[in-house]
């Protein structure tokens, strides 16, 4: 192996998945320096990214699972750090980065393929000052911006009276913050939209887990469903994660006004799916991102026996050959649809819940330990070790004067 030019070697080691990767690390100093390499790093994340490799599917049900994309036969339970049994969401798939959301004063942004973790410090949800309100329903999203290299969970907090129980939040601002990675701390948003406290809608937030942002294009992406009785049609709202603004991402023309609107990313290009009185869907495509000429139909999915209603579709990932494309529909199946033949096929997965959502996430070495917890374990190490030094001393001493009594 040490006869090997080292460009052949690290070319070698950016093919292999992760989990070896981290093996290989201890096999000496210099193997875990150039694992470790920032450099390598990227450059590893690009080539799984570009040749559509290290991908696994992430299973939300009560229990979360993983789902080796290549294979797509079995779901295997994940264990993840301070993992508490049911009930954890995950959410924000980025370069490989994961958010656990155990409760909304519990926030963890893990990395499940090197099992790093760093718990998010708690921000409180604030209700507007001089109000009688209380915190409602709460969207979450996480990227990364691109320009600064720097990872961020939007937090957006709905309010409702606390005296009426069919209050929609209309009447407050919701509150909006962003936590920063870089600067370990959370920034409350000021300049809000008016539009975004008639965001939330009951069943088609909470139906399909809608309420986490998509990211693409450098902004998070929320659907904002019709109000008919205000007058008010799909909307697709946006938040630049550069920037720290809202913005309006333009849509395509659907084929008639009566549909209800998601949205999904393939291929980190934003999806928008059409969906007419749960009978068929389309699917479409941004190919350039912020240009509504660029919005591309890409496929339509009609009900079948199998399949009815047809309550939900969302696009997942390409195929290898990118002839094909996996479908998550009604949150308990897969079907691989085939752009050439314009059919489906459904996909089974042993051991995986009746019912998920589906993220999909690239396996990557993206570094996000926590520096204190690291410092922390590495002090119990260095005092545990002293204490263990100093019980042998002390051992040696009283063994030495019984003797010499």
């Amino acid at each position: 192996m040490s006869k090997l030019p080292m460009d052949v070697i690290t070319d070698i080691l950016h093919r292999l998945p992760v989990k070896a990767l981290v093996r290989f690390k201890a096999l000496s100093k210099s193997c875990c320096s150039l694992i470790d390499d920032p450099d390598f790093i990227r450059a590893h994340l690009n080539r799984s990214i570009q040749t559509r490799s290290n991908l696994n599917i992430l299973l939300k049900g009560l229990h979360l699972y993983i789902v080796e994309f290549d294979a797509l036969d079995t779901a295997v339970p994940l264990e993840y750090p301070l993992s508490n049994g049911a009930g954890t969401e995950a959410f924000g798939s980025c370069n490989g980065l994961l958010v656990f959301r155990i409760n909304d004063k519990n926030l963890v942004l893990c990395n499940p393929s090197t099992r790093q973790f760093r718990r998010l410090p708690v921000s409180e949800i604030d209700p507007p000052p001089g109000e009688s309100c209380k915190s409602g329903y709460v969207f979450y999203g996480f990227g990364q911006d691109v320009k600064t290299n720097d990872y961020k969970v939007v937090r957006m907090a709905q309010f409702n009276r606390n005296e009426d129980e069919d209050d929609q939040g209309y009447f407050f601002d919701y509150e909006v913050k962003v936590y920063s990675l870089k600067k370990e701390s959370w920034r409350k948003i000021t300049k809000l939209p008016s539009y975004l406290r008639f965001m939330f809608q009951f069943f088609y937030h909470l139906l399909n887990r809608r309420g986490y942002g998509v990211l693409a294009g450098g902004v998070l992406h929320w659907v904002m469903p019709p109000r008919i009785e205000l007058g008010m049609r799909n909307r697709i709202v946006g938040f630049d994660l550069g920037t720290e603004e809202f913005i309006e991402v333009p849509q395509p023309e659907c084929a008639n006004r009566n549909y209800l609107l998601d949205v999904g990313v393939l291929d980190g290009c934003l999806c928008a799916i059409c969906n007419y009185d749960q009978s068929s869907a389309d699917v479409w495509v941004m190919k350039e991102y912020g240009f509504k000429e660029s919005w591309t139909w890409l496929l339509s999915v009609q009900k079948t026996k199998a399949i009815n209603p047809l309550t939900f579709v969302r696009p997942l990932a390409y195929s290898k050959y990118h002839d094909k494309v996996l479908l998550e529909i009604n949150n308990d199946m897969f079907v691989w649809y085939d752009l050439q033949r314009k059919k489906m096929r459904s996909v089974g997965i042993g051991g995986s819940p009746g019912t998920f959502g589906a993220e999909v996430y690239v396996g990557s070495l993206i570094p996000i330990e926590d520096r204190k917890i690291m410092e922390n374990e590495k002090q119990k190490v260095q005092d545990e070790l002293r204490k263990r030094n100093r019980k042998k001393r002390d051992d040696f001493l009283s063994k030495g004067f019984k003797l010499v009594l």
